[in-house]
């Protein structure tokens, strides 16, 4: 399984016991839905490896508490720390058709109500306060803020996100 092909669950945050335990961060807005897993893929030295899930079950309300096979002892939890989680893209809960995973939208051309067309989505930046949709305009790169009120409409089908920016927000860019 090739990372590409798969969306990020969580990170092994610390040991929960003496016997192997694990506590995972959730990377989810809906912990529950990650509390029946069998399997998950861990990331060891940029390797996905599948590991069974002995049990599992939330604990404080972003973590969970996870058992895998085969890992009984503080050596063996201590191997898996800090390691990330992945699953198969398949695994993603469908969504409505008005809101949207971000590996979902790259390529998606992206239109203003004023501007016009202004690009295509390169990628995601979410690692600031806000993510920011990175389009490029023919090489070069304009930002817009994933902003609830900025985006009109999504369509899939299209592959368009039709958005309405604060007037001279684009053309700061130009």
């Amino acid at each position: 399984m090739l990372k590409k092909d798969c969306f990020y669950v969580g990170k092994i945050v610390k040991k929960y016991s003496f016997k192997g335990e694990l506590l995972i961060k959730l990377d989810t807005d809906e912990p529950e839905i990650y509390e029946d897993m069998t399997s998950v893929f861990v990331d060891l030295r940029n390797n996905l490896v599948p590991f069974f899930i002995e049990s599992s079950q939330l604990h404080k309300s972003e973590l969970l508490r996870i058992k895998f096979e085969d890992v009984d002892t503080e050596a063996d939890a201590d191997a898996l720390l800090k390691s990330d989680l992945y699953l198969p893209l398949e695994f993603l809960p469908k969504l409505d058709d008005d809101k949207f995973y971000f590996h979902e939208i790259i390529g998606f051309t992206v239109e203003d109500v004023n501007f016009g067309k202004v690009g295509i989505v390169k990628s995601i930046n979410d690692s600031t306060a806000q993510a920011l949709f990175e389009i490029d305009r023919d090489g070069i790169e304009i930002l817009i803020p994933m902003n609830d009120a900025f985006i009109k409409k999504v369509d899939k089908n299209k592959k368009l996100i039709l958005v309405e920016t604060p007037e001279g927000l684009i053309e700061l860019y130009l």
